[in-house]
């Protein structure tokens, strides 16, 4: 009863909160009212009470462009692959610059594996548009799963750790190789994915950065472990899992509500979150847009949730923060195919592994994912690195300024330290429609510098190049 509880008061609330948006504007700098005594006081409180009371919908990542080696590169995203609860988003890049055409083929291919742990992968905006500087960035883009229709079937941790290794495998195919970087909650399921991978055999990703996640969550116990250690596995059976109500794709599946991770979120520092929408308050009084602003892009993201299939939540309880099951030795998962196998981190030898701690993280505390290294004891010391950052919370390490100027380049240079050639499946010996020309620039305008463009884009193509620039067929369109 409690999801339709919660969706009762939403849409009670939601003609409310319209007119708050509504009053603001009435109030608002060159609006009717806005000559009244106390109208920008007026105008500043209708907002707030607007943005305390509307839905907070899935965000855009709205990357459009970055730059690399001073130019702008035009960043376009595409689905690449398409699974009932996640898809491989693209970040593909267009430029008609043909030196930047050669660094953008030589960048490695990295997948970030996005938390599935209450909030959309949007999150890690930040990190996903400083990598694209340096890397072809590919990411996993949980999708809420009161919107996955139940004739999807279930959704354990071992899909999680499948849906890993098709995407790793999916990129080795098309580049011959990756480097795979997880945050938070994935750090765990990637590293089983990788050991299961290297435990068949299986080509493995050249690099893994693990970046403030729970590898062994009983050190240094947050609020977050403690929780998960203090109740039982029935209390959070009973207690936290519904059914999702009518009106919904996805209606009778059991989920973790995303309203329900969000006011643990809030719980967890309630004085900071209330000073943090007074000082907004305070803001558009004075006028103070730039924070205004930066206040509405934070919580547009922090507010905005996703439920979580029952079965793959109460597992992560059990497996990662109850039972642990990785630093144990115990962890067994189940194929696509129906084979149990064990998960061995020592099984890992060609894999580099870089951990990254935020000093002052409240999620994941210290030495929970330098963990991992006394786990992958397959990996030569030479090809392991840790990082501690000091000042740095939970968010800090993959989003804002110490992500930018302390963690990324550590991670960059990790990378570029263990990267190889890549090697394309099959013929397919040019590079991809991002690493061509801009979307909408005509074929035919691509060809009126042949000399260069050849040079910038044709590996080991000498016969065709002899041909007449008539006889050459065009390449395909870059909006693919």
């Amino acid at each position: 009863m409690l999801y339709q509880l919660y969706e009762a008061q939403r849409s009670l609330m939601e003609p409310f909160s319209d007119f708050a948006q509504a009053a603001s504007k009435l109030y608002g700098p060159g609006a009717v009212w806005s000559q009244l005594p106390m109208a920008q006081r007026m105008a500043a409180g209708y907002d707030l009470l607007y943005r305390l009371g509307k839905d907070y919908e899935k965000p855009e990542f709205n990357i459009k462009s970055v730059k690399v080696d001073g130019e702008d590169v035009v960043i376009q995203e595409a689905v690449e692959l398409n699974l009932p609860f996640c898809e491989l988003r693209r970040f593909k890049r267009f430029t008609d610059e043909p030196h930047i055409l050669k660094t953008l083929k030589s960048q490695p291919v990295v997948l970030i594996v996005a938390p599935l742990s209450g909030h959309y992968a949007t999150l890690l905006r930040d990190t996903v548009r400083t990598m694209l500087q340096d890397h072809k960035v590919y990411i996993t883009d949980w999708k809420n799963a009161r919107l996955v229709p139940l004739s999807e079937g279930e959704f354990h941790l071992d899909d999680y750790i499948n849906y890993v290794q098709e995407f790793i495998r999916r990129l080795q195919a098309e580049y011959g190789n990756c480097h795979v970087v997880s945050v938070c909650q994935p750090t765990v399921p990637v590293l089983a994915a990788v050991s299961l991978m290297a435990s068949r055999g299986e080509p493995l990703p050249l690099t893994m950065t693990m970046m403030g996640g729970p590898i062994d969550a009983r050190k240094s116990p947050t609020a977050v472990n403690n929780l998960a250690t203090n109740k039982s596995f029935e209390w959070f059976e009973n207690n936290v899992i519904y059914r999702v109500p009518q009106g919904f794709p996805g209606a009778g599946r059991k989920v973790y509500p995303g309203f329900l991770q969000h006011t643990g979120f809030v719980a967890m520092n309630p004085d900071r979150h209330a000073s943090s929408h007074y000082d907004y308050f305070k803001d558009l009084i004075k006028g103070d847009d730039a924070s205004a602003e930066a206040h509405r892009k934070f919580y547009d993201e922090y507010n905005a949730v996703l439920d979580m299939d029952a079965d793959y939540y109460l597992e992560t309880i059990r497996t990662v923060f109850q039972d642990f099951d990785l630093v144990n030795g115990t962890w067994d998962v189940k194929s696509p195919a129906g084979q149990v196998e064990r998960v061995r981190p020592q099984d890992i030898h060609a894999t580099a592994l870089l951990t990254v701690e935020g000093e002052l993280d409240d999620i994941s505390g210290s030495g929970q994912t330098e963990a991992a290294h006394s786990l992958c004891t397959g990996i030569a010391d030479a090809k392991r690195e840790h990082f501690e950052v000091k000042g740095a919370g939970h968010y800090g390490i993959f989003s804002g300024r110490r992500w930018r100027d302390q963690v990324y380049p550590k991670v960059r240079n990790f990378i570029a330290a263990s990267d190889e050639p890549q090697r394309r499946a099959g013929a397919r010996e040019e590079l991809p429609a991002e690493d061509r020309i801009k979307p909408g620039q005509k074929v035919a305008a691509a060809r009126k510098a042949p000399t260069a463009a050849k040079k910038a884009v044709t590996v080991k193509a000498a016969p065709a190049a002899k041909k007449p620039a008539a006889a050459r067929k065009p390449r395909a369109s870059a909006a693919r």
